[in-house]
């Protein structure tokens, strides 16, 4: 490995570390065991959707002859729509609360070509696929390099899709309000291209925008709000945090969120070099 491709992991892995440590050190509680419990029933969409972004832009990049790997598959909101039009998705996913919406989602839409592996990446099998997809994984992954080895090493192409930035999420938003600093932000799609750049990738970039995120009731964004703050319930940051959400939360057409400022992502595809 030359040096600037050192540097660029080593800065990817210390902005993500340096994002942990001020969980550990403002949060009241650690890590969830299932960090996507609370709301993962949020992913459990429609897989013949037309009306999204990001669906639209894999779909137009997909051939029907393909496999796809789909790492961090989450409740299928990727992994199904892809199944409608290629060959064969393998879905790999550690959290179980997702694995159980993907699987509800399967059979609700009679959706036989996913093979779900319920496992953290990479998995301890052989796979065989031509794209791999990682939508919205390795913020906070700090060997991310490494996690990039592992889906290049199985396929010929791979599509990433990231955040442009942090700035609209739920936990950016109030995390200065509770906690009296700002969020340290983890690495996003300017630090991915620069990665990528240092590894000799020369990927496709083209930009979505999508609405803000919104949650399906004002309790269910508390609890998020609440897990991604790592708040202890009944505590007075927690009590702070009640009060905020009781001013700031707003509901449009049956959603509610705190802020909703559209979100842009970057859609980063490249082929594996031989």
């Amino acid at each position: 490995m030359d040096i600037r491709r050192e540097d660029v992991a080593r800065a990817w892995a210390e902005q993500v570390r340096a994002s942990q440590e001020q969980v550990e050190r403002l949060g009241e509680t650690g890590e969830p065991a299932d960090l996507y419990a609370p709301w993962a029933r949020r992913f459990a969409l429609d897989p013949r959707r037309t009306d999204d972004p990001a669906v639209n832009a894999l779909l137009a990049i997909a051939r029907s002859d393909e496999t796809w790997l789909d790492i961090g598959a989450g409740g299928g909101r990727y992994a199904l729509p892809l199944a409608l039009h290629v060959r064969r998705v393998v879905a790999v996913e550690p959290s179980a609360s997702m694995v159980a919406v993907l699987r509800e989602g399967l059979a609700e839409h009679a959706i036989d070509e996913v093979e779900v592996i319920a496992a953290a990446w990479p998995v301890d099998r052989k796979v065989d696929a031509d794209v791999a997809l990682l939508a919205h994984v390795g913020y906070d992954i700090p060997e991310f390099g490494t996690f990039l080895d592992a889906a290049e090493a199985v396929v010929r192409r791979v599509v990433v899709i990231m955040r442009t930035s942090g700035a609209a999420r739920i936990d950016e938003v109030l995390w200065p309000h509770i906690h009296g600093e700002a969020r340290r932000a983890y690495p996003m799609l300017p630090e991915l291209r620069e990665l990528l750049a240092a590894r000799g990738v020369e990927p496709e970039v083209s930009l979505i925008e999508r609405g803000s995120w919104g949650y399906d009731s004002r309790e269910q964004l508390l609890a998020a709000a609440r897990t991604l703050l790592h708040l202890r319930h009944g505590s007075a940051k927690d009590r702070r945090l009640e009060q905020l959400v009781a001013e700031r939360a707003t509901e449009r057409d049956g959603s509610w969120a705190i802020a909703w400022t559209p979100m842009q992502d970057g859609v980063v595809s490249w082929e594996v070099p031989a």
